[in-house]
């Protein structure tokens, strides 16, 4: 017989399973609203992309919030680092707490024994693929290895209410490490993008059973730890707005979030026999095409110049509707002159010079003007359903020579 009967879903109460934030607005972004008590979130990404710094920040936080809930504490397992390691990060980073409960271990059954005698509001695994059961054969990080450890922190949560956070590895080509039957298993997926050597860092949701998952979370990495962006702009346009030439602003699309990019470009001389094309932060195949575009639509010649074109900031701007910005900035750097300050473009531009529909133009539009600028060139498809937006001139154009002739008038 079943240990209870079932019920009218009407009946169910809904209440244990409402999200609570964990202190940090970016994170609850991504995972829809806070965590969910019981859920297992599995966090994804590269060494060195800040991780454990991560989710250090997000037990601190947790760990305040518990206290003056009048709830259990924070546990923090590390397999990783010893505990005087993971001390001493805290203290850089300002994440320490008394109810922030830490431990250093890398068998299961000590774990567990953690979690009985803590009775924590959360538990943090630092690493999935560090820790190991007796009960299986091989060592930690192996495939039958990984399966029995999550079975048994996911048994675990689900038993207790215990949400529970969990650092993954990934592979060399970024898929994350151990059996794939890991992700199925846990009820959410994210993953932790960025640059080595840039601020910006990025979380999205790959798997998110109580959320959406074309949410994205900006963070910035710096001396003092990981700080949630909820205004990334800054990262990604220039401090000064002056009239310089080879700039163009645009606005990408992380999921539903709107970001604002600043595209510069610079063609010069070339001092070699074949001229350079260089990008940073852009798609490469996507700025060759248009350079092509500009030289056989527009005569706008730079075969025999070194083309670079970069984004402010490490920002990734590789969707299409770049397109229109690129080849803006491009023809203001090829005659030197200048784009005005507060304008913006965005729109995917084809081999015949047309500007195509673009998806989200709205929300693109709704955060330029939030940002300050004042004039946007948009595809001429789709423009007809925008609703209007306060203090923002909107210019629809078919062809990317529309576009350029619009951007710099005086060229």
């Amino acid at each position: 017989r079943p240990a209870t009967a079932a019920r009218p879903i009407a009946e169910i109460s809904a209440e244990q399973a409402r999200a609570r934030s964990t202190g940090i607005g970016e994170l609850d972004r991504v995972l829809g609203g806070g965590i969910v008590p019981g859920a297992v979130v599995l966090l994804a990404g590269e060494p060195g992309v800040g991780k454990s710094t991560l989710l250090l920040t997000v037990a601190a936080a947790c760990a305040a919030a518990s206290r003056e809930r009048g709830q259990g504490p924070v546990l923090y397992v590390t397999g990783e680092e010893s505990a005087s390691q993971v001390r001493l990060r805290a203290e850089r980073i300002e994440a320490i707490d008394p109810a922030l409960l830490l431990a250093a271990e890398t068998e299961l059954s000590a774990l567990l024994g953690h979690v009985e005698a803590a009775q924590p509001s959360l538990l943090v695994v630092d690493s999935v693929q560090t820790i190991a059961s007796a009960q299986v054969e091989g060592s930690a990080g192996g495939v039958s290895q990984v399966r029995a450890v999550a079975g048994a922190l996911i048994a675990t949560a689900k038993e207790r209410g215990i949400p529970v956070l969990l650092v993954g590895h990934v592979t060399k080509d970024g898929g994350i490490a151990g059996p794939r039957v890991l992700e199925h298993l846990v009820d959410v997926v994210t993953q932790f993008e960025g640059e080595r050597h840039g601020r910006l860092r990025l979380l999205r949701a790959v798997k998110n059973r109580y959320g959406p998952t074309d949410e994205v979370g900006c963070f910035d990495l710096g001396e003092r730890g990981i700080v949630g962006l909820a205004d990334p702009s800054g990262l990604f346009l220039s401090a000064a707005r002056s009239e310089v030439p080879g700039t163009c602003a645009t606005v990408t699309l992380e999921g539903r979030r709107p970001m604002p990019v600043e595209i510069q470009a610079l063609v010069a001389a070339t001092s070699a026999g074949s001229p350079r094309r260089t990008t940073s932060g852009v798609d490469h195949s996507r700025a060759a095409m248009a350079l092509a575009v500009l030289a056989a639509r527009m005569r706008v010649e730079t075969a025999s110049s070194d083309v670079y074109v970069s984004t402010v900031g490490g920002a990734r701007a590789v969707e299409p509707a770049t397109d229109l910005a690129v080849a803006i900035a491009v023809v203001s750097a090829a005659r030197n002159l200048p784009t005005p300050p507060g304008l913006v473009a965005f729109g995917e531009v084809g081999l015949t010079g047309e500007v195509r529909a673009t998806v989200g133009i709205q929300r693109r539009l709704a955060e330029a003007a939030r940002l300050g600028f004042d004039r946007a060139i948009v595809p001429l498809p789709g423009s007809e359903e925008l609703r209007g937006v306060p203090g923002m001139s909107v210019l629809p154009v078919a062809h990317v020579g529309e576009a350029v002739g619009a951007a710099l008038p005086q060229g």
